[in-house]
């Protein structure tokens, strides 16, 4: 399959993965906190809840250095690809927060943080399963045409 996919569709999908397990971990970890279960628990800092779309922003910002000021060896690393879906996610789950501007996460409005990140992670998985049909269809239309420009210089 690494042949199958050039390196920005490689990147995507270290990227969509990264998100997909970021976003499905961070709301496992979020229930057991709410829950007083497991070993997890908020960060403070100064008696403030550091909400985790922090650390989503950092790492973005660190993606974006590496993609404006890495050499291209680094930009095509793959941990940089699954770092910025990792950051993605971490932003993505509290978007309804950044929306409103309030702690809504467990309440209705926080809801719309779950729909679209499971919006993009379908729609984003679609997309890479649709890619060997696609490909197929490309192969197929190319040799139709192939056919065709053959049997017109023929006649």
């Amino acid at each position: 399959m690494r042949d199958d996919l050039d390196q920005g569709q490689r990147a995507a999908l270290a990227s969509w993965f990264s998100f997909a397990i970021t976003f499905a971990a961070v709301r496992g970890i979020t229930y057991s906190i709410r829950a007083g279960r497991g070993p997890f628990r908020n960060v403070s800092a100064g008696g403030e809840h550091l909400h985790h779309y922090l650390w989503g922003i950092a790492m973005l910002a660190g993606v974006g250095g590496v993609a404006v000021h890495g050499e291209e060896q680094y930009r095509d690393h793959p941990v940089v690809a699954m770092s910025y879906g990792t950051g993605l996610a971490l932003i993505v789950d509290e978007f309804a927060l950044l929306l409103d501007l309030k702690d809504v996460y467990w309440a209705r409005q926080g809801r719309v943080s779950v729909d679209i990140g499971i919006g993009g992670i379908a729609v984003t998985g679609s997309y890479f399963a649709a890619l060997p049909l696609m490909r197929a269809l490309r192969a197929r239309r190319a040799a139709d045409q192939k056919d065709q420009a053959a049997a017109t210089a023929n006649d």
